[in-house]
């Protein structure tokens, strides 16, 4: 098949191609990217998630990107490079795909970074798709309608869910493996329920979420439930991904404690807001803050499920809200600030504290500015209106000795403990 291509040289994903290709993309969320890669088989494309974590994917990224860009971008790319030279695919049948947030932080970047990786390794023909909600880039074999972006936010929205029971018992659980077991069991009960269009309007997905609950709730626990908490925010990719953070999940259960991490769905409206706040701010299209309001709006309303399911479960801790987030971030930064995790780094940060957690791992990507201002730069300020506060910054990048952040940790624990 002949490639398309743009006046810029851009490789398009044509219609022809959605049949016959295989479509990979970087794991960052092992729960929710599973969800949301059968939301795009169910729909006709034929879609891996990958999942190397062994030392080629460093030495391929560190080999076709530049250093000074971001460690995220290195795994990324790393990552969908070691796949397309792996031989396990046949490479004239392969598209790679990854988010655009199209913000002013070095991901929007990624996707040229990615597609220059590949013409320098011979693999220039690789069709790359920009999965976004700003229309950046337009694929005609791609495309996300409304029954599917629905599919996709439930995918989100259950799989904070499911992680967020998870992380609360399985540093307790009486027979070791019972939480990863239903994690597994629901992941796949749901990719089920999606093919019959179950489980997706709010009273449905109440329903599901209660039986969630229950299933979790009946998971037998240990009497003595008193290890430290421990929450984990910073730069998305090294906060969510076990390959940039060094399995650090599994690191703190491992040291007695129990990790505790604010999903993704926050993050979500957190980017949406931010359009909102520039016509506010700046000016622009008032149709475009309506339809953003009404977006935010939508997803909230599917938080405010979870919380609601919650509440009927004394045995887990509530999650917060996102309007939550914007109360406690007042006095300290300013809507405006939005680059990488702007404002919402650190209002994690004050929810954690708020709520019991305040022995915090800030997890940064090496170089990345905007991180190092609301992450590390803000760490002072909180330790000073918050003494009891514990807080430490951890720099991830391919010159970080895992034995020397370990080790950071690991005090930063002892402190917790005593």
């Amino acid at each position: 098949m002949s490639k398309k291509k743009e006046s810029g040289g851009r490789v398009i994903f044509t219609k022809e191609m959605k049949r016959g290709y295989t479509i990979l993309f970087p794991n960052m969320l092992p729960v929710t990217f599973t969800l949301i890669s059968e939301v795009f088989n169910q729909y006709g494309y034929r879609t891996k998630m990958l999942t190397e974590t062994d030392s080629v994917v460093v030495e391929n990224g560190l080999k076709y990107v530049h250093n000074d860009t971001c460690y995220p971008a290195l795994l990324v790319i790393g990552q969908l490079l070691s796949a397309v030279k792996s031989g396990q695919y046949d490479d004239t049948k392969l598209a790679l795909m990854i988010t655009q947030t199209g913000g002013g932080c070095r991901a929007s970047n990624y996707i040229h970074l990615l597609r220059k990786a590949l013409q320098k390794s011979g693999y220039g023909h690789i069709p790359v798709i920009s999965l976004n909600i700003s229309g950046l880039e337009k694929n005609p074999g791609f495309k996300l309608g409304l029954g599917m972006v629905r599919k996709l936010l439930a995918s989100m929205i259950y799989g904070d869910f499911i992680v967020w029971l998870r992380n609360q018992t399985k540093p307790y659980e009486v027979q070791a493996g019972d939480s990863d077991a239903l994690t597994e069991k629901w992941t796949h009960q749901l990719i089920e329920r999606f093919r019959h269009r179950r489980g997706l309007g709010k009273r449905q997905m109440r329903g599901v979420l209660r039986e969630i609950a229950r299933d979790f709730a009946a998971i037998a626990l240990v009497e003595n439930r008193n290890k430290p908490l421990v929450g984990i925010v910073g730069e998305i990719y090294v906060k969510f991904a076990p390959l940039g953070n060094n399995n650090l999940e599994d690191f703190l259960l491992s040291e007695g404690c129990e990790p505790v991490v604010p999903g993704l769905t926050d993050f979500m409206i957190f980017k949406i807001n931010n359009r909102v706040v520039d016509v506010d701010l700046y000016g622009g299209s008032w149709i475009k803050k309506v339809a953003c309001t009404v977006m935010q709006r939508y997803i909230e309303g599917y938080q405010r499920e979870m919380a609601a399911v919650l509440s009927e479960f004394p045995k887990f801790r509530k999650m917060g809200s996102f309007s939550d987030l914007q109360r406690l971030i007042k006095g300290y930064l300013g809507y405006g600030n939005k680059m990488g995790e702007g404002w919402l780094l650190t209002a994690e940060m004050l929810e954690l504290i708020h709520s019991g957690a305040p022995n915090i791992v800030c997890t940064q990507p090496f170089g990345c500015l905007p991180n190092h201002i609301v992450g590390k730069g803000m760490i002072k300020r909180l330790k000073d209106d918050y003494p009891e506060s514990n807080i430490v910054s951890i720099d991830f990048d391919p010159g970080a000795t895992r034995i020397n952040q370990e080790n950071r940790i690991k005090l930063m624990i002892a402190n917790a403990k005593r």
